[in-house]
């Protein structure tokens, strides 16, 4: 988002449902349209701009009529409201403590207040590093970030969403970041 002050919920990424199952609460509607477009900022590569990569999402008609609440609903029957509740309580304490390792960092900062279990940050070098860490990052393989622009500046995204992530998996996340930057840092 580009005004990360906004407040934007997506509960979809604990509801454990992938896509079309998502109830937003937002305080400004129009940050939520923006958000959403049909090419958001995160959205953005150099793969999907150059047509390296074939994007799936255009090629059906998504508002499609598909048991949506039925998806939910065999979660919930599955985890149960405290299973979710559980989730939900445990993403958002690792994405704190994410938060807290980039505030701790002298190379890093956070780009924007943490909001659940999406923590906005970028380093300190500038939008060029940013660009070419995140590059290095996800073809590695290893852990997947997206991004987006806060106030002109381009910064990284780290989402905790998945049912089986535990703190080991963030901190190496983090402990990847880290010399990652590093390893750039050097070359530059």
């Amino acid at each position: 988002m580009e005004h990360a002050d906004s407040y934007c919920f997506n509960p979809h990424k604990w509801m454990f449902t992938n896509l079309d199952c998502d109830c937003f609460f937002v305080a400004d509607r129009g940050e939520l349209i923006d958000t959403l477009t049909i090419l958001p900022e995160y959205l953005r590569n150099q793969a999907t701009e150059s047509g390296e990569v074939i994007d799936y999402r255009d090629w059906q008609v998504p508002l499609g009529r598909r048991f949506r609440a039925l998806k939910l609903w065999f979660v919930i029957r599955h985890y149960g409201i405290e299973g979710l509740q559980h989730h939900i309580r445990e993403h958002i304490a690792l994405s704190a403590r994410f938060a807290e390792w980039v505030v701790g960092s002298d190379d890093f900062e956070l780009a924007a207040p943490p909001r659940l279990n999406l923590v906005c940050f970028r380093h300190r070098a500038g939008d060029e590093f940013n660009r070419a860490l995140i590059e290095v990052l996800n073809k590695s393989g290893q852990l997947f970030l997206s991004h987006t622009t806060i106030g002109g500046d381009f910064c990284l995204r780290f989402c905790v969403g998945q049912t089986m992530t535990v703190e080991a998996h963030v901190a190496d996340a983090w402990c990847r970041i880290e010399e990652t930057a590093r390893e750039l840092s050097t070359l530059k």
